[in-house]
């Protein structure tokens, strides 16, 4: 090996670290460093005036599975994650086909889809509870015109959670479109054309070309989508702040919770550690079964 191939060699090398290092340097402040903190203070208990923090070990998370809030907690989330995810994606998708056919009005469309996403989380959740309120808000008010009575939409426990995953739905489905719209753009058309000479009907080529081909766009929205499913605190404080008796308590607004109303930052950090482990084995799951039938050559 001739000294010129290792100059060129290492200049490589160090051409390749630098492009890196950016991400590098980000990934590391904002994520692996706050990942690993988060880990080793979930190890030690809560620090008072009184008794300082002591190493426990894994004390936080096995109080943490005794506590019964939790596993109300985590059995909202799989619900409103159960609901939100594919109904969001489904009406994204449905939304996009329509708003890109040739029909009349089609910007306007795409606008009125999209208008929700751009709202913010607070604007947003003020606005439903103009919705939500009873006797005064718009559900009760047309619900009023059918002889139907007056309902809490947000203070029974049975209503609660779905509240939610509607105003959920209505933020996130224009976002999800939005992928999908793009997707939609780069199918070329000369399939469409061949489907229409061998009289395939619009569904057969939907569903046979149209949908084979976004796979890859339906599997990065489905991580996102779980993502989002797990960090709604927003809505929340303006709705129901997590009640009526945890009805509508998600994963995120109890780490809060136990953060900054209880100030147990360890079980904090447990319940975050937690977290992000199942959404970790979920996305490897997710990468691992469907990318072979994702990507279409």
């Amino acid at each position: 090996m001739t000294d010129a191939f290792r100059i060129a060699t290492r200049r490589r090398a160090i051409h390749g670290w630098l492009l890196l290092s950016p991400a590098l340097v980000m990934l590391s402040t904002f994520a692996f460093y706050p990942s690993v903190a988060t880990l080793w203070a979930s190890f030690f208990s809560r620090e008072t005036r009184r008794r300082p923090s002591e190493f426990i070990g894994l004390n936080n998370y096995r109080f943490l599975f005794e506590d019964p809030t939790f596993w109300k907690v985590a059995g909202n989330n799989l619900l409103y994650a159960g609901v939100t995810i594919p109904i969001s994606i489904a009406l994204a998708l449905v939304m996009a086909l329509w708003a890109n056919s040739k029909i009349p009005g089609k910007s306007f469309l795409r606008t009125a889809y999209f208008t929700p996403t751009v709202l913010p989380m607070i604007a947003a959740g003020n606005l439903w509870l103009f919705f939500y309120t009873p006797d005064i808000g718009v559900l009760d008010q047309l619900f009023g015109l059918v002889g139907l009575g007056s309902m809490n939409w947000l203070g029974r426990p049975e209503t609660s959670l779905w509240a939610i995953c509607i105003v959920t739905i209505w933020k996130e489905s224009g976002f999800f479109m939005i992928f999908y719209l793009a997707a939609l753009q780069t199918i070329p058309p000369e399939l469409k054309e061949a489907a229409d000479i061998e009289g395939a009907s619009r569904w057969t080529y939907t569903r046979r070309i149209v949908l084979p081909l976004l796979m890859p766009t339906t599997l990065f929205i489905l991580v996102n989508a779980l993502i989002n499913s797990v960090k709604l605190i927003d809505h929340l404080f303006i709705l129901t702040k997590g009640g009526p008796s945890d009805s509508s308590k998600l994963i995120l607004y109890y780490i809060w919770e136990l953060s900054f109303a209880f100030f147990d930052s360890p079980m904090a950090a447990a319940t975050t550690v937690l977290v992000l482990a199942v959404l970790g084995i979920v996305a490897a799951l997710q990468f691992g079964l469907l990318d072979r039938r994702t990507h279409y050559q």
